[in-house]
């Protein structure tokens, strides 16, 4: 593409032989990488790390599931390391509650050594300790728009030493309705700053975006149209009224681990949920009625096992990060196929094997080949039970 905001830089070959050794990471950050686990880096983080390091401006297009927070994250700790502490020098701005503390959670794991400090701010809690917390002083915010704004219009925050910004999950914000609060954010933010801006899909609406807040970027683009190639697919025809009983009898497959269980509405997600329970499956849900202290608990009861089935909505159910998800299934079909590509991307993460189940009716026939489309073949057609 021409113009100011896309320019394709393939900066480290994809390849077995690259490892966290490759890049300049201080010692202490490289502690935090050993202690997470990480060996290879993935696509998105070899070939991000290098640019955002030199400061600059990166569009990083990549499914979800792929590794990009710790792309932005390393490097953003390893800015941080040299200047002034207890100054907010770098704001991640995030969808979800659930995404934040996602982030939060990697940099304090891969910061555990080098003493910067990350808070998360957002709402449907009390402001009163993400406030002590910012008085205290942090060099990391982890923010949801609305919350972070209403803490600017108290003279809580500024953002005039800001200098890093990270867009994660852009195009997730545009469908949440944030553009407005994104600009007046933006409007508040130093000219002379490094931007990165990651999606999953580039809607015209982020295009636009991009090319508006990105200066002369790097766009590292790994993998974005397709759903991760290590999730299988199947299409289960169903009438309405059959739904429940093929989703109980794709639940109690010998070969399940977790599952997360796809609706279109709160409404319907909350009874899915119950009747799921009074069938013997450990089951809740996560939707947008639950207080925060109800979503906290059903994500840590659903992250530590004690529940094997999570019924959510598609906003409701960004930023889970839970690995042992074995089965995606869609109860209700996506809208769009990018919206399938989303749903997906929670199972089959960092190399593991999954599966994605979708009960489609006839009604969902032109979304099934619109998906078909999208992953380049037909989709294996199953009967259950």
């Amino acid at each position: 593409m021409d113009g100011p905001g896309y320019i394709l830089d393939q900066i480290i070959p994809e390849g077995p032989f690259v490892n966290f050794d490759s890049f300049p990471f201080h010692p202490q950050i490289s502690a935090g990488i050993t202690a997470a686990g990480y060996s290879t880096p993935t696509p998105i983080q070899q070939r991000s790390i290098p640019p955002i390091i030199e400061g600059r401006d990166v569009l990083g297009l990549a499914q979800t599931g792929t590794g990009k927070t710790a792309a932005f994250v390393l490097p953003i700790l390893q800015h941080l390391l040299s200047g002034p502490r207890g100054k907010l020098r770098a704001l991640i701005l995030s969808p979800t509650r659930e995404l934040a503390e996602q982030t939060h959670t990697a940099i304090t794991l891969l910061g555990r050594q080098t003493r910067l400090r990350s808070l998360t701010l957002y709402g449907g809690v009390s402001p009163q300790p993400q406030i002590k917390a910012l008085r205290a002083g942090t060099e990391i915010a982890v923010a949801c728009p609305g919350r972070l704004l209403d803490l600017m219009s108290q003279g809580e925050v500024s953002l005039k030493n800001i200098e890093i910004l990270v867009l994660d999950e852009a195009d997730r914000m545009f469908d949440m309705g944030f553009l407005p609060d994104i600009r007046r954010i933006l409007a508040a933010l130093p000219a002379q700053r490094q931007t990165l801006l990651f999606s999953a899909t580039m809607p015209a609406e982020v295009r636009d975006l991009a090319t508006a807040i990105l200066k002369r970027p790097v766009t590292v683009e790994v993998g974005i149209s397709r759903p991760v190639e290590t999730v299988s697919h199947a299409a289960y025809p169903v009438e309405a009224d059959q739904k429940p009983e093929v989703l109980l009898s794709l639940l109690r497959l010998p070969d399940r681990g977790q599952a997360l269980v796809f609706t279109r509405t709160k409404y319907r997600a909350k009874k899915l949920a119950e009747k799921l329970a009074k069938a013997g499956l450990r089951a809740t849900s996560l939707q947008g009625n639950l207080s925060q202290n109800q979503r906290q608990k059903a994500m840590d009861g659903f992250r530590s096992g004690h529940f094997q089935v999570l019924v959510a909505t598609d906003i409701a159910a960004r930023g889970i990060d839970v690995s042992e998800i074995t089965h995606v299934i869609n109860y209700d079909m996506p809208d769009t196929a990018d919206a399938y590509t989303h749903r997906i991307g929670r199972t089959g993460r960092m190399a593991h094997r999954g599966a994605a189940f979708s009960l489609v009716t006839a009604e969902d026939a032109p979304m099934l080949r619109t998906i078909e489309r999208l992953l380049g073949r037909p989709m294996e057609r199953c009967k259950a039970g």
